[in-house]
């Protein structure tokens, strides 16, 4: 320590002591909690509201050839309510990643078989746009 003073000395820098805290966890914990507040509030904004995204997926879904616009609710099942077959899903789902900007996975892709799955699937989604 006295070898570094000396040398910042000589080089015209100010030095003040770092005082040390007697709980190193105290400043660990304070770090930790500063990174996690930073991240919180950078991922905070990177996701879609979820009303947006509600108007967004139906209006995608409304404007898809084979459906009746007056089918389409935010609770509709797009094979039993909508009529659509297995691969209308994958067009429809396919018309989404478009609009919202982002691929979605082929297993998720799967599991998307509502409004209401679609929703909360993109809602949750920070790629999406």
């Amino acid at each position: 320590m006295a070898a570094r003073n000396a040398l910042l000395k000589y080089l015209r820098i100010n030095v003040n002591p770092v005082l040390r805290p007697q709980n190193p966890r105290a400043t660990a914990g304070g770090l930790s909690q500063l990174i996690r507040r930073h991240f919180s509030e950078e991922a905070k904004g990177s996701f879609l509201d979820k009303s947006e995204v509600t108007d967004r997926v139906l209006c995608v879904v409304k404007n898809f050839q084979k459906v009746d616009p007056s089918k389409v609710t935010l609770n509709a099942h797009f094979q039993n309510d909508l009529g659509l077959d297995s691969l209308d899903s994958v067009e429809i789902v396919m018309a989404l990643e478009e609009e919202f900007g982002f691929e979605i996975p082929d297993n998720e892709a799967d599991k998307i078989n509502s409004i209401n799955l679609a929703v909360d699937f993109i809602a949750s989604h920070p790629q999406a746009k």
